[in-house]
């Protein structure tokens, strides 16, 4: 069996470092609460795709929009907190 890599760097540039650095795995940390929360989302959502929705469905997906939307808000509210310069109003 033949190997299907690419053999020259300028199609594919290969790097030594494949892992995520430090940076990005402390964004992926601090955006958690939104992923898991999207990942509930998504899983009420794929729950119903082959059937009609129940009351209880609705309420499932119902929370789990209040909870994304909670989670951007304070994800959004962390960020201005961070750049916000101190002294005062804006």
């Amino acid at each position: 069996m033949k190997s299907i890599v690419a053999l020259q760097s300028i199609v594919t540039p290969w790097s030594d470092g494949l892992e995520p650095s430090d940076a990005e795995l402390d964004a992926i940390e601090w955006e958690m609460p939104l992923i898991l929360a999207d990942v509930d989302l998504l899983d009420a959502e794929i729950a119903v795709l082959d059937r009609a929705p129940s009351e209880v469905d609705e309420q499932r997906i119902r929370r789990a929009r209040r909870r994304v939307l909670a989670a951007r808000r304070d994800l959004i509210n962390q960020t201005i907190a961070a750049v916000s310069l101190p002294g005062g109003a804006a």
